[in-house]
């Protein structure tokens, strides 16, 4: 927790409501995004019971498994689920648009839009990475054949939860965490993980403070757990009892219908106020305005889902159970770079993002009390332009002449190397700065291009220029030190028979 969120949650605490932490949204908001709440059995590794699905608020699909102990049962259940989810995939599909590349190279083919779905926490999108690793593997053949659409579904939630762990991604999102991104509530980071608790504290009804919304959220009867975990008391009082009548009904179909009629509707009872809640975070979200990088990191996202897509539908093979040694390293080196990437971003679109950073002293903001925008350095034809300013903050600063390049949200194009810092206890800091980079190719710099004295400006260390992936070895040429090259993929019965978790 950051110096800010923390003064924030102690204002959140005082006032009694959520204090915003951004002034922007950092993530993309779909107009038609695809919400799941998923519950599990308790008791049983990742056993679905139940799914509220849809893409309209007001008639979502109800999918339930009467006796989750059932084989065929699950996967009847991820069938169903598959049906729904890979037509809302699909639909993204049908057209796509040119993009350019490099001179000389077509251009590549890129979705105009993107799918993307919610679910209300960060369990939802575990529940999700499991469910996908419990069937990507099953066989549509043999002794334990599933319907085509399991294994092709389970290639997708797999997809979906790796992409969630990418940072800026918005191809998945849980509620939860993007409402911590932009709220601070009065309350812990672990209480905030309850949909309704933080909600209450954002969100609050008319006359009630955040404090009291958020311990009303605490009655399991009102506000049911947001999932995939159930109340032990619903569990007891309510589904053993349901799921007991649904078995001793044996097969009698009357009965049956009766018994899953009534589980349909306690399990709806459990989903609905969660899914209720998690459009009502979704429009929160969306009224925030968007991010000045947002729209570019949507577009990583059409690219990865473009990618996947022709990936399935050319027949490709599930994702392996474990990476490879060098799919690991450049997996993680990706991660890495988006990370920096991501936090970079933040902090250029976002003024409150940047203060962590001042206060950190990662990043200075100032007043430019001098300027030489047509100073050069070198002589003749080679001599290069390099304008100095005088920048005065009363940021704590931390860096040193020649320990970093710095960099201004507004100018990005340019840098900037400290020359000498200087303290003067009546006015604060300042720091002499060569600039380099962004003014045009001309003997003197285009106008607006350097700062001018009494202009504003920030300078950080920060940086979202492209960097290129590692040098990683072939997958031939893993080294000894890392198990070698691996053998092959080859599909088994192990895989198809694996358990749920």
């Amino acid at each position: 927790m950051t110096a800010l969120t923390s003064l924030a949650r102690a204002q959140a605490a005082v006032r009694g409501r959520a204090q915003p932490i951004t002034t922007v949204r950092h993530v993309h908001v779909s107009g038609t995004p695809l919400v799941i709440v998923p519950l599990a059995m308790a008791g049983e590794a990742n056993a679905p019971l139940a799914a509220m699905i849809g893409r309209d608020r007001t008639a979502p699909d109800l999918l339930i498994v009467p006796q989750p102990r059932d084989r065929s049962q699950r996967f009847q259940f991820a069938h169903s689920l598959a049906l729904i989810v890979l037509h809302y995939l699909g639909q993204f599909a049908s057209t796509t648009e040119p993009v350019a590349t490099r001179p000389g190279q077509a251009p590549r083919r890129r979705v105009p839009d993107a799918p993307q779905l919610w679910v209300p926490n960060g369990e939802g999108i575990e529940f999700l990475r499991l469910f996908g690793r419990s069937t990507r593997f099953r066989s549509t053949s043999g002794p334990y054949a599933v319907q085509v659409s399991v294994p092709i579904l389970g290639k997708w939630l797999t997809f979906l939860a790796e992409q969630a762990e990418h940072p800026g991604s918005s191809l998945l999102l849980a509620a939860t965490t993007v409402l911590a991104q932009h709220w601070a509530t009065g309350q812990s980071a672990i209480e905030d993980a309850n949909l309704a608790a933080a909600l209450g504290w954002i969100d609050p009804p008319r006359g009630h403070t955040g404090a009291e919304a958020a311990r009303a959220a605490e009655d399991p009867l009102q506000w049911p757990p947001a999932g995939p975990a159930t109340d032990p008391t619903f569990d007891r009082e309510v589904l053993a009892p349901g799921i007991a009548e649904y078995d001793t009904a044996g097969d009698d179909l009357m009965a049956q219908r009766r018994a899953v009629g009534r589980l349909a509707a306690a399990l709806r009872g459990q989903l609905e106020p969660t899914w209720q809640l998690t459009w009502r975070a979704i429009e929160l979200i969306g009224h925030l305005p968007p991010g000045g990088h947002v729209a570019a990191r949507w577009e990583q996202d059409r690219d990865a889902y473009s990618r996947f897509n022709e990936h399935v539908a050319s027949g490709g093979n599930p994702q392996p159970t474990r990476d490879s040694a060098v799919a690991a390293a450049i997996r993680l080196n990706d991660l890495e770079r988006r990370q920096a990437a991501y936090e970079a971003q933040r902090a250029f679109d976002d003024p409150l993002v940047m203060a962590e950073h001042r206060l950190a002293g990662e990043a200075f903001a100032g007043t430019v009390v001098a300027s030489v925008p047509n100073r050069r350095v070198g002589v003749g034809r080679r001599a290069a332009l390099r304008p100095l300013i005088t920048v005065r903050t009363v940021d704590p600063v931390r860096l040193t002449a020649g320990e970093a390049t710095l960099r201004d949200p507004e100018r990005p194009r340019q840098h900037a190397d400290i020359l000498t810092v200087t303290d003067t206890p009546s006015s604060g800091t300042e720091i002499v700065l060569e600039l380099a980079g962004g003014m045009g190719r001309g003997r003197t710099p285009t106008p607006g291009s350097v700062p001018a004295a009494g202009d504003r400006v920030c300078f950080c260390t920060l940086t979202d220029d492209y960097q290129p992936r590692g040098t990683f070895p072939s997958r031939d040429a893993t080294p000894w030190t890392h198990g070698g090259p691996p053998q092959a993929p080859r599909r088994s019965d192990d895989e198809a028979n694996e358990a749920w978790a």
